[in-house]
């Protein structure tokens, strides 16, 4: 006896020819790979708060969306300065950056470059919550970028090869390497130093070699880095800038994630960040640790610890550089940082 399909069954052939395809479709949709870009490499806490984000998105959607970390800014060739560019381009998916590298293209960035406009660690949480971080995601928003989490690179203290650092007199003449971004060089200049703008890969050489004096990162980075073996016998805390870290991603590929996947993914930049944080401040002296402080004594670093009043003494030769890029990061925004750091705890 042969067979003959019924117009039931070929209706329901039919539907599941075309439902199966649909289904391979949902599962697939997913690249198998998602590029997240850092500049620096571990053991910096920048970098290690990109590779903590790929770990914990990979281990909780059990590689569903596998993230994998291009450290040293290698997809655009080290040039750090042009990731966010890339990351609208599609070269990069994911992205934890430094506030300082994305400013030359988003003006608004520099708020975190004024000079002494943050006190504290208070003052700079006062920043990256509330409205002045509503405006700066709004701004990001706007180009393509969706930010999930707001992290911290560390306030940026100066180190050198020549002398102390406690006056601006100090500073006359040196050559101080500075990362991204035409700010740190009208603060360098006003203060009498020699500025150079050069990458970090670019750093440590120039460094060991004397093409540059001094240099200016946060502690953990220059400790991690074993500053001090490339002549950095002097370090002065100074907290004129804090550098914020941002965890955002392609706005289209937040938009191909399902409300499932982006709640994870969010949940991930958020710990991360927080973890990122807490490592970028270890030792500092917060909460009576002084753990990083006491390395850099054992390392044979010579710490000058500014007080309020020699602090002062460089925040005056740099005000005329604090109204012209208030000028350029937008008055508006700078007075609702102003206001929020008052108000902070």
């Amino acid at each position: 006896m042969i067979w003959k399909p019924t117009r039931r069954a070929v209706l329901a052939g039919a539907s599941a020819s075309v439902a199966l395809p649909w289904v391979a479709r949902a599962e697939t949709q997913y690249k198998p790979e998602y590029k997240l870009s850092v500049v620096g490499n571990r053991p910096i806490p920048l970098s290690e708060g990109a590779f903590r984000w790929a770990e914990l998105v990979n281990e909780r959607t059990q590689g569903r969306i596998n993230v994998k970390v291009y450290p040293g800014s290698q997809l655009v060739g080290g040039d750090q300065t042009r990731e966010l560019v890339a990351m609208r381009q599609g070269v990069i998916d994911m992205l934890v950056s430094s506030t300082i590298n994305i400013a030359p293209q988003i003006r608004e960035m520099n708020l975190f470059s004024l000079p002494f406009l943050m006190p504290d660690h208070k003052a700079f949480d006062a920043l990256i919550t509330g409205e002045v971080r509503a405006d700066l995601d709004a701004t990001l928003a706007s180009r393509d970028s969706v930010v999930l989490a707001w992290g911290e690179n560390g306030f940026r203290e100066l180190s050198n090869s020549k002398r102390p650092v406690r006056k601006p007199e100090d500073l006359k003449g040196m050559k101080i390497r500075y990362a991204a971004g035409p700010i740190f060089a009208d603060i360098f200049n006003a203060l009498g130093a020699n500025p150079l703008q050069m990458s970090f890969a670019d750093l440590q050489p120039a460094l060991s070699t004397g093409a540059v004096d001094g240099q200016e990162n946060p502690i953990n980075l220059f400790l991690a880095f074993k500053m001090d073996t490339l002549a950095q016998k002097y370090l002065t805390i100074w907290n004129y800038v804090a550098d914020a870290g941002i965890f955002h991603l392609s706005k289209s590929v937040w938009d191909s994630f399902s409300p499932q996947d982006k709640e994870i993914v969010k949940a991930c930049a958020e710990q991360a960040a927080k973890e990122q944080i807490a490592s970028t401040r270890k030792g500092l002296g917060l909460d009576g640790d002084r753990s990083s402080l006491d390395e850099l004594a054992k390392r044979g670093v010579q710490v000058a610890e500014l007080t309020e009043a020699e602090k002062a003494a460089f925040r005056e030769p740099t005000k005329p550089v604090f109204e012209k890029w208030a000028q350029t990061t937008g008055v508006d925004l700078v007075k609702k940082a102003q206001a929020a750091i008052e108000k902070r705890g």
